[in-house]
């Protein structure tokens, strides 16, 4: 890649003209959480306007349009959080004091001792939403200072985003693999050894929109432009980048594993399988060919409503690529058959011999090796005792012996709802907007939070969640705002402060400051430089943060087939870090916990076959989430580019459905099913597969009533109002998120006299 090396510099910072040039890197919100290098230009104390960083191996000088957009309407924006404020009227109305943070600080040390007092730590409750600059600073603090080992991920239902994927692959494989795209050699393609995957399997994920999971979609689009990639996609939908595949299969929501599941029938069958691979490095092939046999395309097709030659000819052509690589999105988790589901998308690399190999999919690790995820600090604070005292482990244990030390988000309700054993008396969230985004049945969340007596939101902004729920508000830094440290998944990263907003704080100045206040005499920093220094030492990094900070990012690479070295395993030994040392097509772990060991498919709870009588009444299939350019989640529509872009909620509908069920484009359209309704606007898309609907999330109109009822309008365009809780798989891991039934009509004067904000009003009125 060619640029003017004397406009664009390797150094930290450099002046030009009158601006500050720093670098530096992206991953708070509002945005993505990839770390993205970014020029800030700074004038006068404030950044002016950013650019790419073309230096940067990561991103290469690539942004996103919201990050381009992120000045005059993020950092810069007056409507930001600058103060903590303290509730002066009732959870709801929007009356707020402010305060200084000493004042702040005495609240949360008051309320959290009395939990102390009264019930002991585990009372303490801290949530967090997408994994970006909370995805160890909220775990810790909860540890650390409130030391309580009851953290979680937002009332996200079955956790469902990443963790199933996680878990599973714990069990399976030692981790997550990752595709390949050379993004762990800083010399990227020049590497002698790497190659482009010859075939790419992207399955339930749109990636150059979603940009999940430290994975920046466009490298499969360099891998197709530049290496000749082919390229099958399976999607409900038919995306920019299905356009482009050989094969396009589109699976009836929540039926992804019958399809994988016949895909390995094929790859075994026709004896497509890496002989050599499979036989002195893999575990349980004899019982997954029997489990598998009948497990034909004709099987699969029949259940998710697709061709069984094009199952088989997407299996052969993955088969054929020497390498292939497999990309999965968040739809694999959301679905109570998540980890089944992923467990079969692995055995599918497994067989292939496509694992940790150029071009295939890596076995992701950080290059320092640093436990900088949810579980940083969990032992060190954490005796055996309390960690018994986790919420929902011995429901689920493969939430006590798998990737994430998190309590399970589905008790956790549960337990707010019915105050037993014990009162949850405390909670804090950072960086979650749970009513509005990841809580599944949002008004029933939204109605067990008012049970808590004591809520802390710390955030960027003031989102329905605060307002409905909160008693005391904390303003939180940006990217550019804050000193931190990150290791998701390559290189390891440094950021450094640039700039103050007002009295906002980053979440690690808040994570010194609580934890010296109430468990001082136990934690081993006092200050931010200490915190970050030590997160790196307990895990015997090879440098300090104050080292790395200079140097702002490093990578580690430790070559390709690092099962034939020792790599991959504590003991030095070679094979994978399992219970067999091999790579388990046949889970041991799975097995040990009492859950399936093999690939298996079961229908979602709430189907056209598991419940035909439902069906008849809500005869649509209703997947959620679709991303867009312009948002992360519900971040975002406060910002008039991003509104201007798009301005309102919409479904994608194929055009057969949408006469048969006397719908327009562009119309208002009730979204409905037996836990409630809400209304998007029609998209009329000839792609999206027949009999299905693809509904958008996140939605708010900051420029409305902020105070409740009203809270934004969350409610009247709010999917969650049709999701469920604690419909979760075996294991406690996914949620049909993305595999639900529903029926649609326009909206009419008529049948919107009673609006899904008046009931949702009624419900916590009735509550009171």
């Amino acid at each position: 890649m060619k640029f003017n090396e004397n406009l664009y510099r390797k150094e930290k910072h450099w002046k030009e003209g009158e601006f500050d040039v720093y670098r530096n890197m992206q991953w708070t919100g509002p945005g993505c959480h990839e770390g993205c290098g970014v020029l800030f230009y700074v004038k006068d104390g404030k950044v002016d306007h950013i650019e790419g960083d073309p230096n940067d191996e990561f991103s290469r000088g690539r942004l996103c349009m919201r990050c381009l957009n992120m000045v005059d309407e993020a950092i810069n924006n007056p409507t930001r959080l600058g103060h903590p404020l303290k509730r002066v009227g009732k959870r709801g109305e929007n009356k707020w004091e402010q305060i200084s943070w000493d004042e702040a600080y005495d609240m949360i040390e008051e309320h959290v001792r009395a939990a102390w007092d009264e019930i002991g730590p585990e009372a303490i409750v801290a949530l967090e939403g997408t994994g970006r600059n909370v995805v160890w600073q909220i775990p810790l603090l909860e540890y650390s200072a409130f030391k309580s080992p009851n953290f979680g991920c937002g009332f996200l239902s079955g956790d469902s985003c990443y963790l199933p994927r996680c878990s599973a692959s714990v069990g399976v494989m030692g981790g997550p693999a990752v595709v390949d795209c050379g993004q762990y050699d800083p010399r990227r393609y020049d590497n002698p050894e790497y190659k482009f995957p010859e075939v790419i399997l992207q399955w339930g994920c749109n990636a150059v929109k979603t940009n999940a999971d430290g994975f920046l979609g466009h490298w499969l689009v360099d891998c197709m432009k530049e290496g000749g990639s082919k390229l099958i996609n399976v999607d409900p939908r038919v995306t920019w980048m299905g356009s482009r595949a050989e094969y396009n299969i589109q699976p009836r929501p929540g039926t992804d594993a019958a399809v994988a599941m016949a895909m390995i029938n094929v790859v075994i069958e026709e004896d497509l399988y890496d002989h050599d691979f499979v036989e002195n490095w893999c575990y349980g092939f004899d019982a997954l060919r029997d489990e598998m046999k009948d497990k034909t395309p004709e099987w699969a097709a029949e259940i998710a409503w697709v061709d069984a030659e094009d199952i088989r000819g997407a299996a052969r052509l993955y088969a054929s690529g020497k390498p292939s690589a497999f990309h999965w999105g968040l739809s694999t988790d959301m679905t109570p058959n998540g980890v089944g589901q992923a467990h079969a998308f692995m055995v599918l690399e497994g067989i292939t011999g496509n694992v940790d190999v150029p071009g295939g999919n890596y076995l992701a690790t950080g290059p320092y090796g640093v436990d900088a995820l949810y579980g940083c600090g969990y032992n060190y604070f954490i005796s055996p005792e309390l960690q018994e005292k986790r919420i929902g482990v011995e429901k689920y244990p493969m939430h006590k012996y798998g990737a994430a030390a998190c309590a399970v988000g589905d008790e956790i309700l549960l337990q707010l709802e019915t105050e037993q054993p014990y009162q949850i008396k405390v909670m804090y969230l950072a960086g979650t907007n749970p009513i509005v985004n990841m809580a599944a049945e949002a008004p029933r969340v939204y109605k067990a939070m008012l049970n808590c007596p004591f809520i802390v939101v710390a955030d960027m902004w003031m989102t329905p969640t605060a307002t409905a729920c909160a008693d005391l508000v904390l303003p939180v830094a940006m990217s550019c705002e804050r000193d931190s440290f990150r290791e998701w998944w390559t290189p390891s990263r440094a950021i450094t402060k640039i700039t103050q907003y007002e009295e906002a704080k980053s979440d690690e100045e808040i994570l010194v400051d609580l934890s010296l206040r109430l468990n001082g005499d136990n934690v081993p920093w006092h200050d931010v430089e200490s915190l970050l220094n030590w997160v790196l030492a307990k895990d015997n990094a090879p440098r300090t943060w104050t080292e790395l900070k200079d140097m702002m990012y490093e990578y580690n690479f430790q070559g390709y087939r690092r099962y034939e070295s020792g790599k991959l395993r504590p003991d030095g030994q070679p094979g994978f870090n399992t219970m067999t040392g091999k790579l388990e097509l046949q889970s041991c772990l799975l097995g040990a916990l009492g859950y399936h060991d093999l690939p298996y498919f079961e229908e979602p709870p709430e189907s056209p076959v598991s419940a035909p009588e439902l069906y008849k009444e809500y005869p649509l299939v209703l997947t959620t989430g679709k991303r867009h350019w312009e948002f992360f989640h519900s971040e975002h529509r406060n910002m008039p580019t991003m509104r201007e872009f798009r301005p309102e909620p919409t479904f994608d509908i194929n055009p057969v459905d949408a006469e048969k069920y006397g719908i327009e484009d562009g119309q208002w359209v009730w979204i409905e099913n037996q836990r409630g309704r809400c209304r998007q606007i029609a998209h009329l898309v000839p792609t999206m597969k027949e009999g299905t609907i693809c509904a958008d999330h996140g939605w708010s109109f900051p420029e409305t009533e902020e105070a409740a009822p009203n809270l934004q309008g969350i409610w009247d365009v709010n999917i969650n109002n049709l999701t469920t809780q604690c419909v979760v798989g075996e294991t406690g891991y996914g949620a049909p998120y993305r595999c639900l039934l529903c029926k649609i009509y326009p909206v009419t004067e008529e049948n919107s006299k009673v609006t899904p904000t008046q009931v949702v009003a009624q419900m916590i009125a009735d509550a009171e």
